[in-house]
C-alpha cells in the first residue's frame, strides 16, 4: 500500500453526527492517535483500495491464457440474462 507523505498543507472539513463524531474519537483513542490522524490513515487506506481495484488486474501466471481464451471466445446468446435485464428492477 502506497501512501501520500507530503507536508500538510491542505484543510478537509468534515461533518458528523455526535453519535459518529464519538464513535471515532472512541475508535481514534483504541488506536492511540488523533481523530485527524485516524480519519486520515483510514481515508488512505480506502482510497488506496478503491483505486487498485479499478487500476490494477492481476491473475498468477498459470490463469493468464485461460482469461485470455475467455476474452477470444465468440459472443454467446444468453436469452435469460437478456430478460432479467429487460425487467424492471426492485428500484424501479
Amino acid at each position: 500500500m502506497s501512501t501520500v507523505t507530503h507536508s500538510k498543507s491542505e484543510r478537509i472539513d468534515v461533518r458528523a453526527s455526535t453519535p459518529v463524531k464519538q464513535l471515532l474519537q472512541e475508535a481514534a483513542r483504541a488506536a492511540h492517535k488523533n481523530v485527524s490522524e485516524f480519519l486520515l490513515e483510514a481515508g488512505i487506506v480506502a482510497a488506496n483500495q478503491t483505486l487498485a481495484d479499478r487500476l490494477r488486474f492481476e491473475l498468477p501466471p498459470e490463469k493468464w491464457d485461460e482469461f485470455q481464451a475467455a476474452l477470444d471466445r465468440p459472443v454467446q446468446a444468453k436469452p435469460k440474462l437478456k430478460k432479467l435485464l429487460g425487467e424492471p428492477g426492485l428500484l424501479g
